[in-house]
């Protein structure tokens, strides 16, 4: 039963994707990696159409590579076991501004197919993930928050208003600590019992930017989390690594074979990333992630294998591949009021 198309007071651009496409089957996707492989190979890359480049990023995402048997660079499990959810919270970071989309809006409230960007987290976190949940007999998520501008948080409010006690907002900070920081307290502030008990023992922070995640990899990265206190979904490097001091000569090659690019949700602890935020404010340490943290209290961040599709809405080029994405999983229009 397909619903209707999501209605929120922002008006919302249309798709500028200069790409329908039907269906890829993997067939398709095999011969046209193989065509742009051999182009590739002796073709420098500046001279490849940009229709070749974009064909190259998809099947590279379809595509992922075989498990390594390291345990703390494999998949939490090959099996569908889904973890309990009811000490877990989301948080939801869309407070960015989405500077290199050249768009007159920040990227997760551009339109994706029939929704703004953001809505397949909300979508997922609220609908499709609970439903698993009741479909393997566990508990759902304990709540999802919302850290997002003040400026756009009434256009959402009747979103909030149909979820309520599962979705609350929270403002976005300074930096992307900042955000978090007010993420989790007001996830500690709705679930606890207000004398530091109860509550969420992990937290699950993720990118809106990020709207391809799939259920398998948030309960790979979750059963992960509570089994080693810390986890982060990541794929390996696919591209040659190259290190400069100056932006004009290269330093040196870095291992490829030792580099993952990660991916979110990342799951912590709740206790961990307090004792963490304490540590970063004390020592003015800079981090770039939340798992950042963890390493920096010298505790161990499992690295859960993800997939290559869970990409991130950084430029217009990724929406189009996203959009071919969405279009092969044959995913409904979004209805979440």
């Amino acid at each position: 039963k397909k619903s209707k198309t999501t209605k929120t007071k922002i008006k919302h651009p249309k798709s500028h994707s200069t790409m329908t496409p039907s269906r890829l089957s993997t067939a398709a996707i095999i011969c046209l990696q193989l065509l742009t492989s051999l182009t590739s190979a002796f073709v420098p890359s500046s001279q490849i159409s940009g229709a070749q480049q974009l064909t190259t990023t998809i099947s590279k995402t379809h595509f992922t590579h075989s498990t390594s048997k390291n345990p703390l660079f494999s998949s939490a499990s090959s099996d569908n076991d889904t973890p309990d959810f009811s000490n877990v919270g989301f948080l939801i970071l869309a407070g960015g501004t989405g500077s290199r989309m050249k768009a007159n809006m920040p990227k997760q409230f551009l339109t994706l197919r029939s929704s703004p960007v953001l809505h397949y987290s909300l979508d997922l976190f609220l609908e499709k993930l609970p439903a698993h949940c009741a479909e393997m007999g566990v508990s759902p998520p304990a709540m999802v928050v919302l850290v997002m501008d003040p400026k756009y948080q009434p256009e959402y409010q009747p979103i909030v208003d149909k979820y309520e006690g599962k979705l609350a907002f929270a403002n976005p900070g300074k930096e992307r600590q900042g955000s978090v920081e007010n993420g989790l307290k007001k996830l500690v502030e709705t679930t606890g019992n207000g004398d530091g008990s109860g509550g969420c023992d992990f937290v699950a922070v993720h990118d809106s930017a990020r709207p391809l995640v799939t259920i398998p990899e948030i309960c790979h990265v979750v059963s992960d989390a509570k089994e080693y206190g810390a986890a982060v979904l990541g794929v390996p490097c696919k591209a040659t690594i190259k290190e400069s001091e100056d932006g004009t000569l290269v330093a040196r090659t870095i291992p490829r074979s030792r580099l993952w690019e990660v991916h979110t949700p990342q799951v912590v602890k709740v206790e961990a990333l307090l004792r963490g935020f304490e540590k970063v404010e004390r020592e003015s340490l800079e981090v770039t992630d939340d798992v950042s943290i963890i390493e920096a209290l010298g505790e161990p961040v499992k690295l859960t294998r993800g997939e290559y599709t869970n990409l991130k809405i950084t430029t217009p080029e990724d929406m189009d591949v996203a959009d071919a994405i969405l279009a092969e999983r044959g995913v409904d229009e979004i209805q979440l009021v």
